[in-house]
């Protein structure tokens, strides 16, 4: 909404003619910390037609949103659909709760999993940990700079990394489908935040699992309803490696590069077939590009002194 709203007042953008104003995760944008900037926002059209949409509801909208004579959409299941999510409640069995969260990822193997905590600390600690046993990871979180979030979200994409840690601020906005598991390191505060955390996995039909951990003195808040708990009984196994690898390139969309350009160069100069490339993402001034792992170093020999459309270009692999 700053952003927005700091574009209105410099007048590089005019929405006094939009007619429709789309409030997606309502409930976060209308909360008090944004009410100076999403009053200038709908302000700034002149008769919008106002769109709210969310997994959960705010009990009261600000007096600027003046919905008049609102219908409401309800599109949450009523009938007894079995879920594609599974609700698990995993106890500790010793003092200390990363052991355990560290034998939970060792059973689970490479498979897609976010892993969340309340504070950025927990995040900092569990990386850490995930360094010293050598688990390819990312974090996410309000802390890091935009550029570090999007190669984070882009290398968990592409499968170069298979957990990503992070606070609250992934459990809305990402369009993941492929996340098959959510850990619960730390307990959500409030049944919203399970909700949107637990909306990561299970979607669009597929099935996924949450995991609740708790330490030896942990219960579950009244909001989560799980008939038994279990405990991990394996023990450490060294996760296979990562499938792939991300190359960046410091050159994007602004630059004229496209993803065909980047896909050329590496089969025809990395000597690269199609199935040893895997998604390619141009953002305005860098792209990232997977290559399976153990065609990374010998495609990486062949382009680094190569040229995309008649520019040298840095390349390396995105740490």
């Amino acid at each position: 909404p700053g952003r927005i709203t700091q574009h209105i007042q410099s007048r590089n953008i005019d929405i006094a003619n939009a007619s429709v104003l789309i409030l997606d995760e309502f409930d976060k944008s209308l909360e008090s910390g944004f009410d100076d900037e999403m009053a200038v926002i709908v302000r700034s059209i002149s008769t919008p037609k106002i769109v709210l949409t969310s997994a959960t509801v705010l009990a009261d909208l600000p007096p600027f949103v003046k919905l008049k004579h609102p219908v409401f959409l309800d599109f949450s299941s009523k009938t007894d659909v079995p879920s594609a999510l599974k609700l698990k409640c995993i106890r500790a069995t010793g003092d200390d709760k990363t052991e355990t969260l560290l034998l939970l990822i060792s059973k689970l193997g490479n498979t897609p999993t976010l892993i969340f905590c309340n504070h950025r600390e927990a995040v900092s600690r569990i990386s850490k940990q995930f360094a010293d046993f050598k688990i390819d990871h990312a974090i996410y979180h309000g802390k890091l700079e935009q550029p570090d979030r999007e190669k984070a979200l882009i290398k968990f994409r592409n499968g170069s990394i298979n957990f990503l840690i992070t606070t609250d601020l992934a459990a809305r906005g990402l369009d993941i489908p492929e996340i098959e598991n959510v850990i619960h390191y730390q307990l959500p505060v409030t049944e919203e935040v399970m909700i949107h955390r637990n909306g990561r996995t299970a979607r669009m039909h597929a099935a996924g699992t949450a995991y609740f951990l708790l330490d030896i003195n942990d219960y579950l808040p009244g909001f989560i309803s799980i008939p038994f708990e279990e405990k991990i009984t394996n023990h450490f196994k060294p996760l296979p490696p990562v499938k792939w690898k991300t190359l960046f390139i410091a050159a994007g969309k602004k630059d004229k590069i496209n993803k065909m350009d980047i896909a050329g160069m590496l089969m025809q100069k990395g000597k690269l077939e199609k199935e040893e490339l895997g998604k390619i993402e141009v953002l305005d001034f860098s792209a990232y590009a997977a290559i399976k792992s153990e065609k990374f170093d010998s495609a990486y020999r062949n382009i680094k002194d190569e040229k995309i459309k008649g520019r040298k270009i840095k390349m390396a692999l995105a740490s």
